[in-house]
């Protein structure tokens, strides 16, 4: 024990062990257990339980680790330990989105044919308007920024009422042809349209794809496409709500 500056209970656990395992039971320390005893299947079950069928405190839109450890009675690692095994993540969810127009599948497969692939010698615009945009403007003009100096601007801004943007994308060549208008009817987009129109090569056949406002399919709008069948095709997307 002088020798090997040890307690007698460590140099008496030695010898047992030599006594037991021989050299090799000398050579490897004895696996202990931990001195947290782990968790029962009952514990996980709660858990679980709690996550799928249960709201989660307060105003909170989904369940935390945090959250979880003080409602189980655990840690936060024991709450990421028992999620990672079920394949639980409360904070992601997958959206998804089941159209009621019977058309649905004969429209997706036409316009993801047109941007997938677009027919030969023909402009493919992805079309989408951004109504009620608001026009502001600082009170007073700011300074350029300069070597040791940010540039700067006033903390106050003054309106000048609301426009619509209307865009067209092309699709294959990345460019936007775009205007914005102060309303945002079938009389704009009929103007819109005669721009596209204006912007685009003569002899082109032109696909356009866009959802279904009230705007895109007003009488005067179907009447302007009539009068230009061999330089327009209409392809309408269901509109998203909400």
């Amino acid at each position: 024990m002088r020798r090997t500056a040890k307690s007698k209970t460590a140099v008496w656990r030695w010898q047992e062990r030599f006594m037991r395992a021989g050299v090799d039971g000398l050579l490897r320390d004895k696996t202990r257990p931990s001195r947290i005893p782990p968790l029962g299947r009952e514990v996980a079950g709660r858990v679980v339980a709690l996550t799928t069928t249960s709201d989660p405190p307060g105003e909170a839109t989904h369940w935390t680790a945090g959250a979880m450890a003080r409602a189980a009675g655990i840690s936060v690692s024991s709450v990421q330990r028992i999620w990672r095994a079920h394949g639980l993540q409360p904070h992601r969810v997958r959206r998804f989105k089941l159209s009621r127009d019977p058309e649905f599948v004969p429209k997706l497969r036409e316009i993801v044919g047109l941007y997938v692939d677009p027919p030969a010698h023909a402009v493919v615009l992805s079309v989408d308007e951004k109504s009620q945009i608001q026009a502001l403007d600082r009170t007073q003009p700011g300074l350029p920024m300069k070597p040791g100096r940010l540039g700067t601007m006033t903390h106050d801004y003054k309106r000048n009422g609301t426009t619509t943007l209307f865009a067209a994308l092309n699709v294959l060549e990345g460019t936007v042809i775009g205007r914005c208008m102060q309303r945002h009817r079938h009389q704009e987009f009929i103007r819109f349209l005669n721009g596209i129109e204006a912007a685009v090569p003569v002899g082109r056949i032109v696909h356009v794809i866009l959802d279904n406002y009230g705007a895109h399919k007003h009488a005067k709008v179907r009447a302007w496409l009539d009068r230009h069948p061999a330089s327009s095709s209409i392809t309408r997307r269901p509109r998203r709500r909400g």
